[in-house]
């Protein structure tokens, strides 16, 4: 049967963790919708790990890439390099190899969707990471990073930043770790994305 590849790269946002059911997370939103859309099965191939960072990303998700032949990708990585002290140039250093490996793969810049990184800053769960000003400053620079190379790669950018600084929307909004999205937060996500991706993604096959 014929199905779109979709891959999906990035970390604990990626994957969803502190979700119940990982069928909640936002990769498997947009592919569910892509595929009410077309009609068309959506093979997804979701590489998120909790905890990774780009130097994660690049030795342990691009390898499988490479391999996955996608039609489709989506990117959201940041959240520990933040975590963990990386610099700016750093950050910027690992997103243009993982854009340039995306790029090399052939995927249409078009159908590649980047994703800016949630503020975390004020969680519960996020106290042991720094100050909330200074952890949001951090995120706020990391995506002006992110939203310039991804500018320059001639890939789509999605900001979902704003969304995460809403407040709660019910008592799914977070995830049981005071840390994380919940299903609630994972459904505006993909309901935004979504907006970013359609038409583009739904007339691959037509």
């Amino acid at each position: 049967m014929e199905s779109i590849r979709y891959l999906a790269l990035g970390d604990s946002y990626t994957i969803g963790t502190g979700l119940d059911d990982e069928a909640g997370n936002f990769p498997s939103l947009l592919a569910r919708r892509l595929k009410d859309e077309t009609g068309i099965d959506v093979a997804l191939v979701n590489l998120g790990v909790n905890g990774y960072t780009t130097t994660d990303l690049i030795r342990e998700e691009l390898p499988v890439a490479r391999n996955a032949r996608p039609e489709l990708v989506s990117i959201l990585i940041g959240a520990n390099d933040i975590v963990q002290g990386s610099d700016e140039a750093g950050y910027r250093h690992g997103l243009q190899q993982i854009y340039q490996t995306i790029n090399e793969l052939g995927v249409p810049a078009a159908r590649v969707l980047a994703i800016s990184i949630p503020d975390f800053s004020p969680l519960p769960g996020a106290a042991p990471f720094g100050s909330p000003s200074n952890l949001r400053a951090r995120v706020d620079a990391f995506n002006a990073i992110a939203r310039t190379e991804a500018n320059l790669a001639g890939f789509q950018y999605a900001d979902i930043t704003e969304i995460s600084r809403e407040a709660s929307r019910g008592h799914d909004w977070l995830a049981a770790d005071g840390l994380h999205p919940g299903p609630t937060q994972h459904r505006a996500f993909a309901d935004h994305l979504w907006e970013a991706v359609d038409p583009t993604w739904t007339s691959i096959r037509r």
